[in-house]
Parts: structure tokens; C-alpha cells; sequence
């Protein structure tokens, strides 16, 4: 090859890098985790009062329909993650994408709790098996100098479900009367669906089948469609996923952020309106606050995990959390509200973020998405079982205060076993 022929190759990756498709994965990832959490969960925290009453369900029974959301978020986690390391995560997500997008719609038709109860638990299975391979996906399309904040962008989709639900699904409901909640949730089926197809259209799960680099790789033609075709390559090695230390570490952080932060998001309003005394339109425009500051949050640690380390990002974001929890039950004011809400707003969804890019960090690409899996199975263990621990110290205090100082004492726990992960590896 002649010096002018390679310079003019070197220039052409130059111009693919210049206007990456990582950036089109970014942007369909975050919409992905609108779709499979900020739609399918936060969706039912606005439209359950209307259904309540439409369907005539107690305070248990739609309790006990949240838990069933957990419990398939639970069950495809996981399997998810190990679908999509042998699969490819397109297939997978987008599947999984049609399956909330499908349950979403299907939810309207429910007569009663065990249909709900049964719709919902379909919705947390298409969820678990979307945010976990998109998550996943971003350790192939990022160098690890990019992967959090790669990861820290794609979960603010979290934060575009507070805002979006809270903003639109009040408007349905105020329009279409006591069946509202029926249109709620066609429309926000729909929506997913149209996410779903998004996604089908312009996901792929390598750079390798386009012929581009990972984003932030150095600058080297690559053939196209390489990597494409996994048959090629050595077969995977699953074992690496539950044998390694550092993933059984990082599962023990995660379960401690899942256990500490649904106490807060779950009892948040009612720990003001019940103790403290505020309307409901008080405590809502405290909990609106945390979703717009929180829309960039990941992004933030996510930079700053690449420059610092998952290590360090880890130990920050737990400790910021845990004084979150603490403020919140201690300083039982409107300004330690607000201080309360603000550090927990930049922080919120963070830790999924880095966890994410440190699977990566550690297993490679190929496995991120199982090994985020595994990880995410204790996550959602200490998520389910979080609320539950929190009801029965506040039913034998009479009060929250103990929930949150005990979210408070676990988020701190995590923060000190963060001290203790391994070092990373040099390049993954």
C-alpha cells in the first residue's frame, strides 16, 4: 500500500470517527431505558391512584402488584445478560423492548388484581431483559476511557421517565375520567413500542459489523462486518462471570445501593406528607426536583469514574447517598428536605452507570452484558426486599426515621466495601 493511499484511508476512518455511530447507540440506549424503566416503573407511580380506584384494590394488593414488576425484572436480568453475551444484545433488547411495550398496553385491559398483578410482572420481565444489555451493549461501542460516561448518559433516561410521566400522565387522567388510567397506559404502551421499533432499526452490537472502531479508539481500518460473526471467535467463557472475585465484590455494592435507594424513593412523599405534615403538591415539587437534577447525574460520574477510577467513583456516590438518607431523617426541615433531595438528585442513578462500565472494565465486552446481569440479580434482591425491611422498622417506630437512618447505615457500608474492590485491570 502506497503512503498516499494509507493517508487517505487514515483520513476516511478520521471522518467515520468524526461523526461516530456511538453516537446513535447513545441516543437509542437512553431512549431503550426510557422505554424499559422510566415508562414501565415510574409510569405506575403516577397512574396507581386512578387504577386503584378503578379496579377497587387495596393498599396490599397494589403493594403486592409492585412487587411483581420486581420479580420479573428479577427473573430476565439476569438471563437476559447471558442472552445477549451469546445472542448479541439487539436482539435481545429489542425483543425485550416489545414485550413491555406489548404488557404496557395489555395492563388497560385489566379486570382485576390478579390480571394486573399478572401484566406487571410481564412488564418487569421485558424491563430486566432491555436495561440490562443496553447497558451492557456500551462496553463494546466505548474504549474504557469512555465507558462511564457513555453509561452515565444512557441512564438518564431514568430521569426523562420522572419528568415525562409526571408531566403528561396527569393530563390523560384529567381528561379521559375514571377510566383514564386505561388511556394512560395504551399510551404509554405505545410509546414503548415506538421506542422498540427505534431501537430495532438502529441498534447493532458491535462496531466491528459497520466497519468503525470502538469511539475513542486510536485510528486503524477496520474491515467490515469483523467481529460480527461470534461463530468465528473463541467461545465465550461463562465461568469467568461467577468465578471472578471482583464481580462478587461489585454484587455486594450493588445490592447495597439496591436495598438503600428504593427505602428513599419509596417512602419519600409519604415521610412528608404523613410526619411532616406537607401536601401533597409540596412534596411533589421536592420529588420533581430530584428527576431534573438527576438527568445529568450519570453522565457527571460516569466522567468521573473515567478519570478517577470505578474505585473512587463508587466510594463518593455511596457516601454522598448515605448522608442523602441521613439528612433526610435527621434534619427534619424544609432546607434539609431541599439538601436532602439535591445530593440525592446528583447522584441518583449513577452507581448502575459505573457499574456498568466496571463489568466492562473487567470481563470485557462480550461478557459486560452477563456479568452486569449476575450483578444485577443481588441488586434486585436487596430492591425487593428494601421497602418490606422499612414498612416494619416504621410500623414498630411509628415513624420512617429508622428506615431511613438503616438506608443510610447500608449505603455507608458500601461505600467502605468500595474501598476494598480490587485494582482494574490496565485495558479492557
Amino acid at each position: 500500500m502506497s503512503v498516499s493511499n494509507s493517508n487517505r484511508e487514515v483520513d476516511d476512518i478520521r471522518k467515520t470517527q468524526g461523526t461516530h455511530y456511538g453516537f446513535i447507540i447513545l441516543m437509542i440506549g437512553t431512549l431503550s431505558v426510557l422505554g424499559s424503566l422510566g415508562l414501565a416503573r415510574f409510569g405506575y407511580t403516577m397512574v396507581l391512584p386512578s387504577m386503584q380506584k378503578g379496579l377497587g384494590l387495596t393498599n396490599a394488593e397494589t403493594g403486592t402488584i409492585a412487587t411483581g414488576n420486581f420479580i420479573g425484572y428479577l427473573a430476565l436480568a439476569l438471563v437476559g445478560g447471558f442472552l445477549a453475551s451469546h445472542y448479541g444484545p439487539r436482539r435481545v433488547i429489542v425483543t425485550a423492548l416489545f414485550l413491555v411495550g406489548g404488557s404496557l398496553l395489555l395492563t388497560a385491559t385489566s379486570r382485576g388484581f390478579i390480571t394486573a398483578f399478572f401484566w406487571r410482572l410481564v412488564t418487569g420481565m421485558g424491563s430486566g431483559g432491555s436495561n440490562v444489555p443496553v447497558m451492557g451493549l456500551l462496553s463494546a461501542w466505548f474504549v474504557r476511557e469512555k465507558r462511564g460516561r457513555a453509561a452515565g448518559l444512557v441512564v438518564g433516561g431514568s430521569s426523562l421517565g420522572v419528568i415525562l410521566t409526571g408531566a403528561f400522565v396527569p393530563i390523560i387522567l384529567g381528561h379521559t375520567g375514571p377510566e383514564g388510567w386505561k388511556a394512560a397506559w395504551v399510551a404509554l404502551g405505545m410509546a414503548a413500542l415506538f421506542i422498540a421499533v427505534l431501537a430495532w432499526i438502529f441498534l447493532r452490537n458491535t462496531p466491528g459489523e459497520m466497519g468503525i472502531l470502538p469511539m475513542g479508539s486510536p485510528l486503524e481500518p477496520v474491515p467490515p462486518g469483523e467481529g460480527a460473526d461470534k461463530k468465528k471467535g473463541p467461545p465465550l467463557s461463562w465461568g469467568a462471570v461467577y468465578r471472578s472475585s471482583s464481580v462478587w465484590h461489585l454484587a455486594a455494592i450493588y445490592a447495597s445501593f439496591g436495598f438503600s435507594y428504593i427505602i428513599y424513593c419509596t417512602f419519600f412523599a409519604k415521610y412528608l406528607q404523613d410526619e411532616i405534615g406537607y401536601s401533597v403538591e409540596k412534596a411533589g415539587k421536592i420529588w420533581q426536583m430530584v428527576g431534573w437534577i438527576s438527568i445529568f447525574c450519570g453522565l457527571v460520574w460516569g466522567w468521573f469514574s473515567d478519570r478517577a477510577g470505578r474505585k473512587a467513583a463508587l466510594f463518593v456516590v455511596s457516601l454522598l447517598q448515605g448522608a442523602a438518607y441521613m439528612i433526610f431523617a435527621l434534619w427534619r426541615e424544609n432546607a434539609g428536605f431541599m439538601i436532602s433531595a439535591g445530593i440525592f438528585g446528583i447522584t441518583a442513578w449513577s452507581i448502575p452507570a459505573i457499574m456498568a462500565a466496571a463489568c466492562g472494565d473487567r470481563l470485557g465486552p462480550k461478557l459486560a452484558p452477563a456479568a452486569l446481569g449476575f450483578i444485577t440479580l443481588f441488586f434486585g434482591i436487596a430492591q425487593a426486599g428494601g421497602p418490606a425491611v422499612a414498612g416494619l422498622l416504621a410500623d414498630r417506630a411509628g415513624s420512617f426515621v429508622p428506615a431511613f437512618l438503616c438506608a443510610g447505615a447500608i449505603a455507608w457500608l458500601g461505600a467502605l466495601g468500595s474501598l476494598f474492590l480490587k485494582k482494574e485491570p490496565e485495558s479492557v
